[in-house]
């Protein structure tokens, strides 16, 4: 196990507070805005209700590297996760942003991932267990610290991505994994259409791409691996060296491509996709799977055009669109406002954040 500093922080356990919290607010059927760092802000639709504070809840409870598991509570900060495991030479595979203070609970109710999304999985794929402050006003625990105890499993991993919708994460355990030997990023010069052919080409290839995106005629890859790997691949590839810390800038929005005054939206779409015909300027990431546009054009001409490549766009521009979140055909809303209504009946969680109808 690692030092005693970081295996538990009980004057930071809060979690007494915030189920009495949650009562009083099912008592007096309060909404509540649930927040930690509140860095994704900018996300959703705006929620009218009494803050609940998740970072007086706050540390990491267990670390073992040995283990590949971290459990920290759901206000710890994101950056104090990552400099731990960064001292143990591992790191959150899923490449959560920041975007300023973000907290493990807000990591895991995002569900936002970075460059390394494609090929490595998603947050909810790292979630192992849960606890949960639940809208009946329990606290209750869900899933475990290992990958072989799966009761409960799905309803963790349920969390990942509700937005606080659905309860109160308090603490959550994590699968983490070794960091890379060797790191190494490259730069070549193409057309949007020849480099999204490229990157399916090499898809279908075992070289150690970990990263990829294209702007403004520039296909830029990271390579990762074993040094031989590495370095064989790069030759094979050519380009030229670029800065590592490109990926940060493009994963916490630094780059100049995120500072116009446009309007952004980001794309989902189909591994594989060709050139995607829509108004604005685009910034493709995931290796094409999603893509950041720049654009002042009508949202529903955006949406539009994307469905029709069967894939959906968020606008992260806050207060731009009544519903910033891709809205949801019929039966998948009905499935949604029923699982809002099991997990939290008198709908105090966080109420519109998604969708208006839950």
């Amino acid at each position: 196990m690692i030092a005693d500093p970081l295996l538990q922080h009980p004057d930071n356990d809060a979690g007494a507070a915030l189920l009495e919290q949650v009562n009083q607010a099912l008592q007096t059927a309060t909404p509540l805005r649930i927040q930690g760092g509140n860095s994704k802000a900018f996300l959703g639709r705006e929620v009218a209700g009494e803050i609940l504070d998740t970072r007086a809840h706050s540390g990491i409870v267990s670390y073992d590297p040995t283990e590949l598991v971290i459990t920290a509570r759901a206000g710890t900060p994101l950056q104090e996760l990552c400099a731990a495991l960064d001292a143990a030479g591992q790191m959150l595979p899923c490449e959560p942003p920041h975007f300023g203070e973000a907290t493990v609970g807000g990591m895991v109710a995002s569900g936002l991932s970075g460059p390394r999304r494609p090929w490595s999985g998603s947050v909810r794929d790292f979630v192992l267990g849960t606890r949960v402050i639940t809208g009946l006003g329990k606290h209750l625990r869900f899933g475990g610290e290992v990958m072989k105890n799966v009761a409960g499993y799905d309803l963790s991993r349920l969390m990942a991505g509700s937005f606080g919708c659905l309860g109160v994460l308090t603490e959550v355990s994590l699968k983490v994994l070794p960091k890379p030997r060797l790191c190494s990023s490259i730069a070549l010069e193409m057309d949007c259409a020849r480099a999204l052919a490229r990157l399916a080409e090499w898809g279908q290839q075992p070289l150690p791409v970990s990263a990829a995106s294209f702007e403004s005629g520039v296909l830029r890859l990271r390579l990762e691996g074993g040094e031989g790997s590495v370095a064989a691949a790069h030759e094979r590839l050519g380009g030229e060296r670029i800065d590592p810390g490109y990926w940060q800038e493009l994963n916490e929005h630094q780059l100049d491509f995120f500072s116009s005054g446009l309007p952004l939206w980001r794309l989902s779409l189909p591994n594989n996709t060709g050139v995607l015909d829509v108004p604005g300027e685009q910034l493709i990431d995931w290796a094409g799977a999603q893509r950041w546009l720049k654009s002042d054009a009508d949202g529903a001409v955006i949406r539009a055009t994307v469905s029709a490549a069967g894939g959906h766009a968020v606008c992260y521009s806050h207060g731009l669109q009544d519903s910033p979140f891709q809205p949801l055909p019929a039966p998948l809303l009905r499935y949604h406002r029923q699982l809002k209504a099991q997990l939290d009946p008198h709908g105090v969680f966080n109420p519109g954040r998604m969708y208006a109808e839950i």
